[in-house]
């Protein structure tokens, strides 16, 4: 199975204790420097009006990159759009690095920002690609998994499967023994 389309979430850690709103300006600036390497950055989009929504997020062309609040969690998201050479634990690779990337620069400009240093998300945006099947689970397991080692350097973690419906996205919660270092996934 070929894992395209990726999705990491960081989740804050603890209550959200910036305001929200105030990470327009820095995406602005984001947009208007083109700051973030390999993405071409179009607009900002805050969307702090929908209930447990994207929040605020950066739209590129490649990926958006956002402070999110699905499912009432707030956390720094990296959403990869177009497809990706190379292989799955490449594109893991890099769908971790960016993320952290993002929550390295939104902690710079926002210090009291939080965030886990023990979970995250990884999520499959295509169910093309990898349905949320048992089947599924069972082929991207080994290569997820494989993949992590390698980024995390350890491999002292538990994936946890999301939701089994079915129409719901093929994803999982890493959940790791050791803290990660955000500064080193970054590079």
């Amino acid at each position: 199975m070929e894992l395209q389309h990726l999705i990491v979430k960081i989740p804050v850690d603890g209550a959200l204790a910036i305001d929200p709103a105030k990470i327009v300006d820095v995406m602005h600036q984001w947009v208007a420097k083109q700051l973030i390497p390999g993405v071409l950055l179009i607009d900002v989009a805050e969307l702090l009006h929908v209930p447990h929504g994207p929040g605020v997020l950066a739209v590129g062309h490649e990926a958006d990159l956002s402070l999110d609040h699905t499912g009432g969690n707030w956390g720094v998201q990296y959403r990869r759009k177009t497809m990706q050479p190379g292989t799955n634990a490449s594109r893991i690779a890099d769908a971790l690095k960016c993320a952290a990337q993002t929550a390295g620069r939104l902690k710079e400009a926002f210090p009291a920002l939080k965030l886990s240093r023990t979970e995250f998300e990884l999520i499959v945006n295509d169910r093309g690609i990898a349905p949320n099947t048992p089947e599924a689970y069972a082929a991207g397991t080994p290569e997820i998994e494989s993949a992590l080692k390698a980024a995390l350097g350890h491999g002292d973690f538990k994936l946890t499967r999301h939701d089994r419906e079915q129409r719901q996205r093929f994803g999982v919660s890493v959940k790791s023994a050791q803290p990660f270092d955000l500064a080193a996934l970054a590079r």
